[in-house]
Parts: C-alpha cells; structure tokens; sequence
C-alpha cells in the first residue's frame, strides 16, 4: 500500500511526489486539547518549512465526524494522512478509505494498528510509572489517590495502565478511576474534584492527572476550597503546568512530552515514505522528562 501510495501521489490528482510539495490532510478529535494543538502546530510548521501543503481538521471529540473527515480527506488523494491522536479502532472506516485511495496513514501519539503505516508517540507506559512515583514521594509514600483518566485517548489509556501497578507495589489505595470529558477537560476535572473532595476529601491524599489539564482543574478545585496537602501530578509539559508548579502550590509534578521531536519524526516518515522507504517499525517511542518544584525552571 505504502509503495503504491507513493507512486500514486506523482499523479496530478495525487499531489507532487517529491518531497519538496507534498500535501498531508491532518484529522483529529482533540485540537481543544493543549498538547495536541502543541504537537500539531509543530508538525505543520516542520512540514510547511519544506514546503508541503498542510490542512487540519477537528472533529471535537465527535469520532463519526472523524470517520467523515478520513474519507474527504482520502477523496482529495493527499500524499498521507495523519492522525492526531485519537483511538484507530474508532474510526475503521475512516482507515478503510484511507487504504482504498492508496493513501498512507501515520499516527501522532495515537497507537498501532492495520491501517497505520506508523504511530510516533510516547513511551506512555513509562510517563504513567513516573508520574504515579513523583505523586507517590509527593504524598510521603503512603496515602489514598484518585486517578483522571480518558480510555478513548490510547495514550492516557497506557499511562493509567503503568501507573496503577506503581501505586499498587506501593500500597497506595486508589479511591477512584474517574472518566474525564474531552472537550472541556480542565472544567470537567474541577468540577469532578469538587465533587469528591466534598464527598470523601478526608480519604484523598493525591490526585493523578493523565494529562495536564485535568491536572489544572484538578488544582483550581483544591485551590478554590482552600485544600491544602494534597498533591497533584500531570502530564505532558504544558506552560501552564509548568507555571503551577513553579508556584510551589498544589500541582507538583509533570512529565514532560518531547512533542517537538515527535513532530519531526512524524514529518520525516512521511518524507522517507514518499521516497519509497517505508517505516521500519510500527510504532517510535521517544522519552518523556519528568518536572517537578526542583526542576521546574530548566525545563521552563
């Protein structure tokens, strides 16, 4: 498929095959999210510095709107698609008309699957052991937490998935596993912790956040109630959580995301596909850095 893409996408209703003018569609569900607009902004400025064609489309976490979008996408014959996060199983369809055009798919921070020529993402298993540790040394190695979590995104799946057995070993309780809507992560994270804290604050000792934006609503919750003691950790980097953490409040902790080298490993890829070189491998995996009160200003 990849083979045929590539000399499919020479004809005039392909786009130029070299890799001075190619044209990739970006589709996601998740452009309201801060790292997703990160790592997109960033992929789009690489591949626009070579002089490719980018369009971006947000389906607003609706996935049969992205099925929609995969195959508008697919009909105007791009040199590859990308997907912007978001689960592949959910938009098979999608996948399906991407694979009938001849048209490549490449994945940021999603997962593999048929239908995905590569997926470049995190080591997610790893953000959640990190993460899950700083909250645990955070909370003076004993304590009751609650988890925000998102199942839909593959990746904040994964790091849930290697953070519980770190709280486990641990002897860490975990007093909840609570679903966080997308979009709107922050308001919904904050008006979820109100909830629990009014309802069993006594009990909660931590608080894991997936990303970072639950994290700052999960922060603001405590905040507002003038909560005091209980640690909060994200992940991915973002400014703002950066800026919480710098405060000393709250917010302890984050694993910061290489979402720049994500992006151009992304870009490079599809440059190296279009040339005849399919990806060796089905997913890439780059290292995140872990950020707390001590480290904050190097990583700022």
């Amino acid at each position: 498929m990849l083979l045929a893409a590539c000399s499919g996408g020479s004809t005039p209703e392909g786009g130029a095959g070299d890799d001075d003018a190619l044209t990739v569609a970006v589709v996601t569900p998740y452009l309201g999210n801060a790292s997703t607009k990160e790592v997109i902004d960033l992929f789009t400025e690489d591949a626009e510095a070579r002089g490719w064609q980018v369009s971006v489309e947000d389906t607003a976490g609706d996935m049969n709107k992205l099925n929609s979008a995969f195959q508008n996408a697919a009909a105007q014959q791009p040199d590859a698609i990308v997907l912007g996060m978001g689960d592949p199983t959910q938009v098979s369809l999608g996948l399906k008309s991407a694979a009938d055009a001849g048209v490549p798919v490449f994945a940021i921070d999603a997962a593999e699957a048929d239908g995905i020529a590569a997926n470049v993402t995190s080591d997610n298993t790893d953000l959640g052991e990190q993460s899950a540790q700083a909250l645990i040394d955070a909370m003076g190695g004993t304590g009751s937490i609650v988890m925000l979590t998102h199942d839909p995104h593959p990746g904040v799946k994964a790091r849930a998935a290697g953070a519980r057995p770190v709280f486990e070993e641990a002897g860490i309780t975990i007093l909840e596993s609570k679903h966080v809507e997308v979009p709107g992560p922050v308001d919904d994270a904050r008006k979820s912790v109100q909830d629990i804290m009014s309802a069993q604050g006594d009990r909660v000792t931590g608080i894991w956040g997936g990303w970072d934006e639950p994290a700052l609503g999960a922060t603001q919750a405590l905040d507002a109630a003038k909560i005091t003691g209980v640690p909060v950790v994200g992940i991915d980097g973002q400014d703002f959580a950066l800026a919480e953490i710098a405060k000393g409040g709250p917010f302890t902790a984050t694993v910061k995301q290489d979402w720049a080298g994500i992006a151009q490993k992304t870009v490079e890829l599809i440059a190296e596909n279009a040339a005849g070189n399919a990806p060796e491998q089905s997913q890439y995996e780059l290292p995140g850095t872990l950020v707390t009160q001590d480290t904050v200003a190097e990583q700022d």
